[in-house]
């Protein structure tokens, strides 16, 4: 009866160290330019329970995200947050964006923001400074795109290198 409680024990333990979901931080910024609203249109797309975990314990706020009892401050925080978090420079120069709002997708949060009256004809450089999560997560990684005029570049960017650029000249 011993041998066959080690073999059973051999055979389950390597199944069950597999089994443990092992959780990861990750969020994944896309900016793409619009021709016809002559903008830089810019998607966020964070993971919930994160972003959640975040506004806690930097703001104190228990936000209950995704929930019916989400807290009418939850917002307000976010693009706090995403202002202190997110830069985006064209041409060489930070610009102010616009913050739109969010949505949620399963288990994802789904930020957007906008940065109008981009020029086509002038746009050189696009780049992106995402900190998003990576003060909280040590292991945080930002996928950032950026696609305009035809040419696309992305980039993963983690706390020693969180700043990618488009150049287009």
């Amino acid at each position: 009866m011993g041998y066959l409680k080690k073999a059973m024990l051999l055979v389950l333990l390597p199944l069950l160290a597999f089994g443990v979901a092992h959780k990861f931080y990750l969020s994944v910024t896309t900016v793409d330019y619009s021709e016809n609203d002559r903008a830089l249109q810019i998607s966020s797309r964070v993971f919930i329970d994160d972003m959640d975990k975040l506004l806690q314990e930097r703001y104190g706020l228990k936000a209950n995200l995704a929930t019916k009892d989400e807290s009418s401050q939850a917002n307000d925080f976010i693009e706090k947050y995403f202002r202190a978090k997110l830069a985006i420079s064209v041409n060489g120069k930070e610009v102010a964006y616009d913050y739109l709002g969010k949505k949620y997708d399963n288990d994802l949060m789904i930020c957007f923001l906008e940065i109008p009256g981009v020029d086509l004809d002038t746009l050189s450089s696009v780049a992106v400074q995402n900190e998003v999560l990576m003060d909280y997560f040590e292991e945080q990684k930002n996928v950032v795109h950026i696609r305009a005029k035809g040419e696309k570049k992305s980039f993963v960017l983690i706390r020693e290198n969180n700043k990618g650029m488009l150049n287009l000249k």
